[in-house]
């Protein structure tokens, strides 16, 4: 059965029924919390026999709880719906990793904040992956051992800095500017009957309200399982580490329809490029300073229920 945990600049809190609880339990770093999952459990079931010190989750200043440093890949075009958004069949995507930087993780309520001269900001839920023990260079993870080395769930969102990401093919520096990985509420403790559930997960993002993001993990392309396999023919992990399983359909970006896509093709790169980002200039979806982003990823019923972080866009001179 999962077991939310969360950060706060005095340590860490287990949410049980009458609110959030401290955990006696002194460590730093989601790393270490995990690494030791024995004396993490006895501290959860000590924690949760003294509810009468428990806090009300919003009163409390939440930080991630992912801690930095740590490693942070990510999964490319990894929901059929949006490899339909860009353009590309979901059977014939290929798996594809990126690193962001760790420095870009912040918390589920803090401002992501817009870097100067940085337009056509873009928004992408991500169910992550946090990983419990180390995972060397070549593992194999199967579906029946994936809680060996998943330990917990967390939501993420994936900031995107477009026309740095498409003109320079450039992931990494579109990516990880600071505050471009809003991590948490919750720190989502989970087993293997949990694991099972993933394809109930519904991730959910909204703009001001506006839903914009909608869709079950079902819709995933490459499982975890398979991805920390491929992942580790070249990349290790270790506890704390944070895998993003990718976005689905609903970004800002999507591709030209084809027949604008061919004719574009044949024109020279800079003129193709100020025509493709005239026209994002007239697309609304895009993220505005003072924007408010919600993000969930939870059950239907709730049994398994990461939370919900809420951030704001803001200019950095704000």
């Amino acid at each position: 059965m999962s077991v939310n945990l969360a950060r706060t600049v005095d340590g860490w809190w287990v949410q049980a029924p009458a609110g959030m609880v401290p955990l006696d339990l002194a460590t730093a770093t989601t790393g270490d919390l995990l690494a030791d999952r024995e004396a993490l459990d006895s501290a959860i079931q000590a924690t949760l026999a003294a509810p009468d010190r428990a806090r009300p989750a919003d009163s409390l200043d939440l930080l991630s709880p992912v801690t930095a440093p740590t490693r942070v890949v990510a999964q490319m075009v990894n929901y059929r719906s949006h490899a339909v958004d860009s353009g590309m069949d979901p059977d014939r995507v290929p798996p594809a990793f990126f690193r962001k930087a760790s420095h870009s993780i912040t918390g589920p309520t803090g401002d992501i904040i817009r870097p100067e001269g940085v337009e056509f900001l873009d928004y992408e839920v991500e169910l992550g992956l946090v990983i419990g023990r180390d995972l060397p260079v070549g593992t194999t993870v199967t579906d029946e051992d994936l809680p060996r080395y998943v330990a917990a769930l967390v939501v993420a969102n994936d900031v995107s800095a477009r026309q740095i990401q498409l003109t320079r093919t450039q992931f990494y520096e579109s990516k990880s500017y600071p505050t471009f990985t809003p991590v948490g509420p919750w720190l989502t403790l989970v087993d293997a009957a949990d694991l099972n559930r993933l394809d109930t997960l519904r991730l959910t993002l909204s703009i001001n309200g506006q839903v914009r993001q909608d869709s079950t993990v079902a819709d995933m392309i490459v499982r975890p399982a398979r991805a920390l396999t491929l992942l580790s023919r070249f990349q290790p992990l270790a506890a704390g580490d944070l895998l993003l399983t990718g976005t689905p359909g609903g970004t800002a970006l999507t591709a030209p329809p084809k027949p604008v896509e061919k004719l574009a093709a044949l024109l020279p790169p800079a003129t193709r490029w100020r025509m493709f980002f005239r026209r994002q200039a007239g697309n609304p979806r895009y993220l505005h300073d003072g924007d408010v982003i919600t993000a969930t990823i939870a059950t239907a019923d709730h049994a398994l229920d990461l939370g919900t972080q809420r951030t704001r866009v803001i200019g950095k001179s704000s």
